[in-house]
């Protein structure tokens, strides 16, 4: 198959997913074009398979914001009519699933029927998506999609109870790719964080306010209090220089260390004891898998799709949103004691093999299948 996708180019869930997935795809010989304003983040080698359309915004002094909906869907007529795509896969949206409605029409005009199929990531559809600003245009173009596919059963049930959408959604999960994520030996970088042998703590996000930073901080200082431990903020965002002089007024600036925006996080997971994400909406939590996927268990908010991931006293715990002792003492029971903690290290590598790429590009791939064949009909 010729495959078109649309995504933001960042370090979001959104743009890793699509990312990974156009790799992966790629790797099983389709040919993959990615149609974006810049190169994706984990974009960053050469395949015979993988080709990069960039979206070029001309700024003319007439507009305050320049029109970025109608460069990208010119664009995606040019790559559907040139390089001859069998199907579009929109991460994200808005704006790529109207622009992707918006290229079919125009290319429909050339007697071209291109399907597309829009994945919703939660923001477009919690955050965004509500705001009355967009809310016809968001209903509009999923209704108008070929196919809708949605990151977890929480985040398809949101869709179905804030919009009026007339289509089914298929869930197709996030994944992991054990190639990358997976146990690294990295002795070295773990004595020089945790020179005593503390445990550690590791927390990543884009710092916004959704992801509940600050519950991680305090959750920490009472966690230290009882086990020699040191924190890991990993990545960068608005709440950030808050919760550096949170650390300061607690007293803990020197165990809690942020490193701001890592390519590798597989690396500093590989020495983490434990994963902290409280976030109050997660449509999935994909940084919770990947930290799984390295042998690391999850003490998680029971927010969003989280439930479908963190599998409570198995893999990690699970906490009532802002329950800040509650979680402080779960971590505890974990880490107190190296076997409960062996226990659910192994616990939380058997959790994410269910989420393997080899399990869910099959998925996609069949859904691809289906939706061309009945836009074929």
């Amino acid at each position: 198959m010729k495959i078109g996708i649309v995504c933001y180019p960042t370090f979001g869930g959104s743009g890793v997913v699509a990312t990974e997935l156009g790799k992966a795809l790629a790797n099983q010989g389709h040919q993959v074009h990615f149609i974006t304003y810049s190169q994706p983040a984990r974009l960053d080698f050469f395949s015979a398979n993988l080709f990069y359309h960039e979206v070029s915004v001309r700024d003319y002094p007439l507009f305050d914001y320049a029109p970025y909906e109608s460069a990208l869907a010119s664009k995606l007529v040019d790559v559907v009519r040139f390089e001859q795509l069998d199907i579009l896969h929109v991460h994200y949206a808005i704006p790529h699933a109207s622009a992707a409605f918006m290229a079919k029409q125009i290319l429909a005009t050339y007697g071209i029927n291109i399907p597309f199929v829009t994945t919703l990531h939660g923001t477009d559809i919690t955050l965004v998506g509500k705001d009355a600003t967009y809310k016809p245009v968001v209903t509009f173009s999923i209704n108008q999609s070929d196919g809708i596919t949605t990151v977890s059963e929480d985040l398809k049930e949101d869709t179905y109870g804030h919009f009026d959408i007339k289509k089914e959604i298929k869930v197709i999960p996030n994944f992991i790719d054990f190639n990358r994520f997976s146990l690294q030996p990295k002795d070295h970088f773990k004595k020089a964080i945790a020179p005593n042998n503390e445990r550690i703590l590791i927390h990543t996000s884009n710092f916004r306010k959704v992801k509940r930073t600050e519950d991680v901080i305090r959750m920490f200082e009472k966690v230290q209090q009882k086990i020699p431990s040191k924190l890991l903020m990993v990545g960068d965002g608005p709440e950030r220089s808050a919760n550096e002089q949170l650390c300061r007024e607690l007293g803990i600036g020197d165990n809690v260390r942020f490193l701001g925006k890592q390519d590798a996080v597989e690396e500093i997971l590989s020495v983490s004891d434990l994963f902290i994400i409280p976030s109050e909406n997660e449509s999935f939590g994909l940084a919770a898998l990947e930290a799984m996927a390295c042998k690391v268990p999850v003490i998680s908010s029971n927010a969003g799709g989280l439930p479908e991931l963190n599998i409570d006293d198995f893999c990690g715990y699970m906490c009532n949103v802002g329950d800040v002792d509650d979680m402080a003492n779960k971590a505890i029971t974990i880490l107190s004691d190296q076997k409960t903690l062996d226990y659910f290290k192994e616990n939380a590598l058997t959790r994410a093999k269910d989420f393997d790429l080899k399990k869910i590009l099959p998925q996609y791939i069949a859904y691809y299948e289906q939706v061309i064949a009945g836009a074929n009909k």
